[in-house]
């Protein structure tokens, strides 16, 4: 397949301003492609979220499954685009545009590799599956989280490739193997409001917290392990719960998230919590919310797919790291599935001028296509 096909596939996709939870018809133009080969497709709306399943393939082997999302983040100031950011402008040998890296360009690289492996080989073994939501760049609750409960009922798969951008300098120079979890938590200290010429009838809460969030700084929640770092706790936000300037609050809330590696779990951490509060004998309250556990694919074979994959297409060598925030691959981990994650480079991912190299397109989807074939070709001739 030359490059111009995958990337006006790109184009097409990127000139959709499908803002989160936004699909805008992106999915009815991969589900086109596909279905004009012989895939079978489900389509599932939740609220305002698109979700799109297909797949085919109903023999004996592996099931692949590539999962993506059609949404995309606002664009800021348009006026600070070099080119419209809904244009997919093509520019000394780069595809401008929101959600060109992130990730329409993945989309229409494995929607195609999809294709054309099964118009090469339709009596493939296995299974060969994509699912697709607009709801991955937002609160992610309508999107993969609540469809791949439903698709887990009639379809079990062994290997999962998200096309989140994970390489970092140059395509394929990084795959993702695994994704810390994420823990968000909102704690509130109660004090006692007053009027502030006289605090000696109130309680402040600022001034009771601050060894707490001195402590909170520095606490070692974990040692991490050999392909995770340590727990990360990060405070995002502290309010009190008024800002009169002549009036002591009587609540202070600190809004925090942890990045947990799997050496932790969201009770151990939520033990650590409780046992600092009562260390500083607070009067507190606490709302949490769990948005992914921790996961990590350690299947050699999987890895070393990837790794020749890469390799043979673009000469490069990979590396397999943990590092990033949470994605819609652990979604679709929590059913023992084995995920990694590849795609374009993300060094302008969310930015102004998004942007990736055209042939890096047309290498993604050769990539995707030599994995596809390397994984069913039991059942293949080349």
């Amino acid at each position: 397949m030359s490059n111009d096909t995958v990337v006006k596939l790109a184009q097409q996709l990127i000139q959709i301003d499908s803002i989160t939870p936004n699909d805008k018809g992106c999915q009815d133009i991969i589900k086109k492609e596909l279905e004009g080969v012989g895939f079978q497709t489900c389509s599932q709306k939740f609220g305002a979220v698109d979700n799109l399943f297909a797949w085919h393939g109903q023999k004996p082997g592996l099931s692949l499954l590539f999962v993506g999302h059609t949404d995309v983040v606002a664009v800021g100031d348009k006026n600070l685009w070099q080119h419209p950011p809904f244009a997919a402008a093509i520019d000394n040998n780069y595809l401008f545009g929101r959600g060109a890296a992130d990730m329409k360009g993945a989309v229409a690289a494995f929607t195609l590799a999809m294709k054309d492996f099964v118009s090469n080989h339709p009596d493939h073994n296995g299974k060969i599956a994509l699912m697709l939501t607009s709801d991955e760049e937002g609160p992610a609750v309508d999107g993969i989280k609540k469809f791949m409960p439903l698709i887990d009922k009639e379809h079990k798969f062994d290997y999962c490739l998200v096309g989140e951008p994970s390489s970092r300098n140059q395509l394929g120079d990084e795959v993702r193997v695994g994704r810390r979890g994420s823990l968000h938590v909102d704690i509130t200290i109660h004090g006692k409001q007053g009027h502030i010429a006289y605090p000696q009838y109130a309680r402040n809460p600022v001034f009771l917290a601050a060894d707490l969030i001195k402590d909170l700084s520095t606490h070692q929640w974990d040692t991490g392990n050999d392909d995770f770092p340590p727990t990360s706790f990060q405070i995002s936000a502290v309010k009190t719960s008024t800002s009169v300037s002549n009036i002591i609050p009587a609540d202070l809330q600190i809004q925090a998230n942890f990045r947990f590696c799997p050496q932790s779990t969201e009770n151990s951490l939520k033990a650590q919590i409780i046992k600092l509060l009562e260390k500083y004998r607070l009067d507190y309250s606490l709302e949490w919310n769990l948005s992914g556990k921790p996961f990590h694919s350690k299947n050699k074979q999987l890895k070393l797919s990837i790794q020749q994959c890469i390799y043979q297409i673009t000469g490069t060598n990979t590396s397999f790291n943990t590092i990033g925030g949470t994605s819609d691959g652990r979604f679709v981990a929590e059913y023992g599935v084995e995920v990694v994650e590849l795609g374009l480079v993300n060094k302008t991912i969310h930015q102004i001028n998004e942007k990736v190299l055209l042939s890096d397109v047309g290498k993604l989807r050769d990539i995707y296509y030599q994995f596809i074939f390397t994984s069913l070709a039991n059942s293949t001739s080349k």
